[in-house]
C-alpha cells in the first residue's frame, strides 16, 4: 500500500475515534477541509463509505466499523515498533505523550521531568490537561497520572508522589461578618467555588472525613471553574471557599491572604500515580520519564502495582 494510503487510514482511524471531523482534526494538526478531502479520497479509492456525517455528528458505517477494527490494532503496532527502533540510537529519543491533572503536572511532572528534557534533548514530553479518567490506548497516550485510587486495575502503576491532602479555604474578606463552617454541612449556607468534571458534566461534591466519618457535600456558587489554579484565584479574590490541594493554599495561609476552615474535616487521598498498558517492551523515553518520575520517599523506592502486581 501506498504511504499516502497508509496515513489515511491513520486519519480515518482518528476520525472514526474522535466521533467528529474538529477534534480529529485539532488532534492532527490540520484543517477540517483537508481533513474531509483526505477521508473522502479513502472512501472514492476504497469504493465504499467508511463515516456517515450529520451536521452534529460522525459515525462509522457497518463498513467503516469494520476497517476500525482491524486496522487501529495493526496502525498502534507499527507504532510500537517505530517507537523501539529509538533505542538503536546513541541517546534515547521520542515523544511521551501523557494525561494528567494541572495540578500533578505543575508539582510532580514538570518539576521532575525538566532536568529530563534539560539532558535528553530528543525526547519530546506532550502534556495534555484533563480531569477524566482518560482511557490511553483509545486516545493513544502513552501514560496517564491520576489519584492512585483512580487506577483501572488493568493498567501497571508507579507511584509517583506522596499521599495528596485536600483542604478548605476563603479570603479573609469573604468570611467577614460570616459564621464560618464547623462541619461540612455548613457549607450549603456559603458561596463555594465549584469544579465541573467532564465525565457528564457534573459538579464534583467535595469529600471530607474525620475518623472513620466520611461525608460528601453538594455545594454551590456564583463560579465554576474545570482548573484547580483558577480556582484557588477566586478564592484569592473573595469570591467564596475553595477546595483545593493543601500544598496549593498552604502559603496562601501563611502569609494571611486565605484563612482555612474546617480543618478537622480535611481528606487525605492516595498519591499521584502514572499508569500505562502492560506491555512486554517499552519506549526507552517512556522508561527514563517513570524512572525520573518514580516516588522514592527517603530511603525506600516508589511503589509499583498492577495495581497489587510489580511492573515489568
Amino acid at each position: 500500500m501506498p504511504i499516502e494510503n497508509l496515513n489515511d487510514l491513520q486519519l480515518f482511524v482518528t476520525v472514526a475515534r474522535e466521533r467528529s471531523f474538529t477534534r480529529a482534526a485539532a488532534q492532527i494538526g490540520l484543517s477540517r477541509s483537508a481533513l474531509s478531502h483526505a477521508i473522502s479520497g479513502l472512501e472514492a479509492r476504497l469504493g465504499v463509505r467508511l463515516l456517515t456525517r450529520t451536521t452534529r455528528s460522525v459515525s462509522t458505517t457497518d463498513a467503516g466499523e469494520r476497517l476500525l477494527n482491524v486496522v487501529a490494532p495493526r496502525l498502534g503496532e507499527i507504532e510500537s515498533e517505530l517507537a523501539l527502533l529509538s533505542s538503536l540510537r546513541d541517546a534515547p529519543a521520542g515523544t511521551v505523550r501523557i494525561t494528567a491533572h494541572d495540578h500533578s503536572i505543575a508539582r510532580v511532572l514538570w518539576p521532575k521531568l525538566l532536568p529530563l528534557l534539560r539532558q535528553y534533548p530528543d525526547i519530546h514530553i506532550e502534556f495534555s490537561v484533563d480531569y477524566a479518567m482518560t482511557d490511553i490506548a483509545a486516545q493513544r497516550f502513552d501514560a496517564g497520572v491520576r489519584s492512585g485510587d483512580r487506577v483501572d486495575k488493568d493498567m501497571v502503576a508507579v507511584r509517583i508522589a506522596p499521599d495528596l491532602r485536600m483542604a478548605v479555604a476563603a479570603s479573609p474578606s469573604y468570611l467577614d461578618g460570616k459564621q464560618r463552617p464547623v462541619v461540612p454541612h455548613d457549607l450549603t449556607a456559603h458561596r463555594c467555588i465549584n469544579l465541573r468534571l467532564p465525565t457528564h458534566g457534573g459538579l464534583y461534591a467535595w469529600d471530607f472525613e474525620r475518623g472513620r466519618k466520611s461525608v460528601s457535600v453538594r455545594v454551590e456558587g456564583q463560579t465554576t471553574f474545570n482548573n484547580t489554579f483558577l480556582m484557588l484565584q477566586a478564592a484569592l479574590d473573595g469570591m467564596g471557599l475553595a477546595y483545593v490541594p493543601l500544598d496549593l493554599v498552604q502559603p496562601y495561609i501563611e502569609n494571611g491572604l486565605l484563612s482555612p476552615v474546617l480543618e478537622d474535616w480535611w481528606p487525605t487521598f492516595p498519591g499521584y500515580h502514572i499508569y500505562y498498558a502492560s506491555r512486554r517492551q517499552m519506549s526507552p523515553a517512556l522508561k527514563l520519564v517513570i524512572e525520573a518520575l518514580r516516588y522514592r520517599p527517603d530511603s525506600a523506592d516508589g511503589k509499583t502495582s498492577r495495581l497489587g502486581k510489580k511492573a515489568r
